[in-house]
């Protein structure tokens, strides 16, 4: 695996860390070069937890920012290795985890290298498992062992964000709903009880449900919730005796778990309904004073997150926290997904501003 060279540009470095797969579950080798690369720097304490690594200053600051972003990607799909596209004449660099969000993390490594004597202690995560199940998180593994890492004034997650500030983030929760049948013959249907065909009030009741929009602290946020996989059948010649429909709705943060999941055992009355999985949303948070310094900083207006980010993990802890970072959300898992090359320079600069000012 080549080395991680933290002097060249920013682009060039979300380049090189793109380059490197790193789907969840498999991101010991990005980490072992991030690792590498910053293990060597004097202004850095660096410690290494299973596949998340951390690097903070000890500079006696009077206020502490923690900087994070996730390693790991969805899965490529013929979207590596990366290259450089020209749009509108405008370049971006293509492929999986340019959006999603390695132009955020090479930013941050980048400037964790270079700014050797930041205006506030930093501490810098970078961690895996962000994209699959809550459990798995490296945040959530960290928390548990090293809460103490997580002690800071603000945070940032450089989660896309098109070069904006988005405040909070949407809650989330997956549910499995089942119906049940009896197999038998399809020659002979009427000896059986078809559980497919039992699941379709389950999907009327989805589609015809209207998402509402709720104000928090000032930012809206949408909600949505929607049937993301139905699973069901024994073969082609045999009544299914078993139907599952998993379904994800994203909550506003005003609405605690446990309010969003009676919401939709309420919406799903009548039917077996199994919770398994569920991270709570967070509040914009941006009344904090490191939180205005930023936004003045930028010179950004603070919109909603509507995807869930670890920002909540932060903000759980008691330490507001925004999302920040170059690309298109909207491109995020999207097999064109690229990133302007503009975008991560500007970050770059706002960044290394905000933090030498």
């Amino acid at each position: 695996m080549p080395a991680l060279d933290l002097t060249v540009s920013s682009v060039d470095l979300t380049r090189a860390i793109c380059d490197i797969p790193s789907v969840s579950g498999d991101e010991a080798s990005l980490a072992d070069a991030i690792f590498d690369a910053v293990s060597p720097l004097g202004h850095l304490e660096v410690s290494r937890h299973g596949n998340t690594i951390v690097a903070r200053t000890d500079l006696g600051r009077s206020r502490r920012v923690a900087i994070a972003g996730h390693i790991d990607t969805v899965p490529i799909n013929a979207n590596l290795p990366t290259r450089d596209v020209e749009i509108d004449g405008q370049p971006y660099l293509w492929g999986r985890g340019t959006v999603d969000m390695k132009g955020g993390t090479a930013v941050q490594l980048k400037l964790a290298a270079e700014l050797v004597a930041p205006r506030v202690d930093v501490t810098w995560l970078w961690y895996d498992n962000e994209e699959v199940d809550s459990e798995r998180n490296g945040l959530t593994r960290l928390a548990r062992a090293r809460p103490d890492l997580f002690a800071a004034d603000f945070a940032i997650l450089g989660e896309p964000s098109n070069g904006q500030v988005e405040g909070g983030c949407n809650g989330t929760l997956r549910m499995v709903v089942r119906t049940h049948g009896v197999r038998a013959h399809s020659a002979r249907a009427w000896m059986g009880e078809n559980a497919i065909h039992a699941a379709a009030p389950i999907l009327d009741r989805l589609a015809e449900y209207r998402p509402r929009e709720i104000a928090v602290d000032g930012l809206v946020y949408r909600e949505s919730l929607n049937a993301v996989r139905v699973t069901g059948g024994v073969a082609g010649n045999v009544i299914p005796d078993l139907c599952e429909v998993e379904v994800n709705y994203r909550f506003a943060p005003s609405r605690s778990v446990a309010d969003a999941e009676a919401h939709v055992r309420n919406l799903l009355a009548g039917f077996e309904v199994e919770l398994v999985d569920a991270a709570a949303g967070a509040r914009p948070g941006l009344d904090a004073p490191l939180a205005q310094e930023f936004l003045s900083s930028v010179g950004a207006e603070p919109r909603p997150k509507y995807g869930w980010t670890d920002v909540a993990r932060f903000s759980a802890l008691g330490v507001p926290a925004v999302n920040y970072g170059p690309g298109d959300p909207s491109l995020a898992h999207h097999d064109q997904e690229r990133v302007p090359f503009a975008q991560i320079e500007d970050v770059e600069r706002s960044l290394r501003t905000w933090l030498s000012a």
